[in-house]
């Protein structure tokens, strides 16, 4: 049992030692932990915003008034633009989604509830289809409490049709009930009434109410009543929506891949390290130059070929269609390359395996989760989703769609393509230096 206890306590100064490995075996918890609880935190007081656009192709007091409305509420972060730049905004990820009034809202909302209903129009991106559930929710609430504004409370109402109901029937019903003409009016008035105390059980309650700027579920217990029409329309005219869920699903399935090769090659680089392989590679008639280029080779190689048989994948068996082969190819070379450098920058942060792999999958799950992939960007703090701009998982992600589905032009693309070759080079470099000052020279 001694022998057990010593050898048990063998590893725990190991670790302990390994200062690295220690932070990311009891540190980066901690982390994880403060980080999920800084996106969270903010849910429900405010601080998460969904940028969106709105289109006021209307230009009334009407229309006017809810565009002040939406941009004064805790939900959106919202800008004005023409329908044109509005859907160009949201084909390339920028926003969320764009909200249009049309020519008629101002005066349909000011007749509400005798005329026809409201309208409005929606184009959202496709691959936030959790925030599309949240912006129709958002717009039936606000198209409630500006129904609300302009009505008393229904409930004194509803009272007055009561009493209004019963003295017609006390009055009438005996003087009618021989005439066919009189029976037939005393029916109409009685069903109109009743058809009127509906509709005004349907009307939210004054502000004080509890039922004050209802959502789904007051449509649903209002028989379907809803104050706003809201019909969702084509984010651009041309291709730019994916043909089926798997063209948003695969890129960032396949981003995960990515993912996966750039923590494996960085690892084996410090197992060869660590296990003496890199003695005897530097015994040979080679450089560190070759050394590392061939890693960089084989991480690059394995990236493209992991990139390309699951896009394969996608074409043959799930009808995923690129928009263009050619702007796909230039997008799945530029995020080989990235991670390729990210590689081998992580690869030399960390002088033992369990150091390097916490490292590794520290940084580049924290990418993840900035950039989108493991938690939605709308419900981040608005200064978090900033942040998330610098994320090369989003750019990877961004590249990946506008190959297949948005649609982007080439002066749209090859941006985002560079900053993620720059970023490759950028990190290979810092990960050479270092390399050389580890290996001494």
């Amino acid at each position: 049992m001694n022998r057990v206890a010593i050898l048990a306590l063998k590893d725990l100064k190991l670790l302990y030692r390994d200062k690295a490995g220690l932070f990311f075996t009891f540190g980066f918890p901690l982390v994880f932990s403060i980080f999920f609880g800084i996106i969270f935190a903010g849910i429900g007081e405010g601080s998460s915003k969904m940028r969106i656009v709105v289109v006021d192709e209307d230009h009334t007091d009407g229309s006017r008034a809810f565009v002040n409305l939406l941009a004064e509420s805790e939900e959106l972060d919202v800008e004005e633009a023409d329908r044109a730049t509005a859907a160009d905004l949201v084909r390339r990820g920028k926003r969320v989604a764009y909200v249009a009034l049309p020519k008629g809202f101002g005066e349909a909302r000011e007749r509400m509830p005798w005329g026809a209903v409201p309208r409005v129009e929606t184009g959202i991106d496709p691959s936030r289809k959790a925030e599309s559930g949240m912006l129709r929710g958002v717009l039936t609430k606000y198209g409630f409490e500006g129904m609300t504004a302009g009505y008393p409370d229904p409930a004194p109402m509803r009272r007055q049709v009561t009493a209004i109901r019963t003295e017609l029937l006390n009055t009438t019903q005996e003087k009618t009930a021989a005439s066919n003409d009189g029976a037939t009016f005393l029916s109409n008035m009685t069903m109109f009434l009743d058809h009127l105390d509906t509709f005004l059980a349907a009307l939210p309650s004054a502000p004080d109410g509890t039922r004050h700027g209802g959502l789904a579920s007051d449509e649903r217990a209002s028989g379907g009543f809803a104050p706003i029409r809201i019909e969702s329309v084509p984010i651009a005219s041309e291709r730019a929506t994916p043909t089926n869920p798997y063209a948003v699903s695969f890129p960032q399935g396949i981003i995960w891949g990515v993912l996966g090769c750039a923590a494996t090659f960085g690892l084996s680089l410090v197992t060869e390290r660590t296990r003496g392989t890199m003695v005897r590679l530097r015994s040979a008639p080679i450089t560190r130059v070759h050394i590392l280029a061939g890693k960089a080779g084989a991480c690059f190689t394995a990236t493209v070929a992991l990139t390309t048989a699951l896009l394969a994948v996608a074409y043959f068996f799930f009808s995923v269609r690129p928009d263009s082969t050619f702007k796909l190819a230039i997008a799945v070379l530029s995020i080989a390359f990235c991670f390729v450098g990210i590689m081998m920058f992580l690869s030399v942060l960390g002088k033992t395996e369990q150091a390097a792999g916490g490292i590794g999958w520290a940084v580049l799950m924290g990418m993840a989760m900035i950039g989108g992939g493991m938690v939605p960007v709308f419900i981040m703090p608005k200064w978090l989703q900033n942040i998330s701009d610098i994320s090369p998982v989003r750019w990877s992600i961004l590249v990946m769609e506008g190959g297949i589905w948005r649609g982007f032009t080439f002066g749209e693309l090859l941006p985002w393509c560079g900053l993620l070759v720059g970023t490759g080079i950028v990190a290979f470099a810092a990960g050479v230096v270092v390399f050389r000052r580890v290996e001494g020279g």
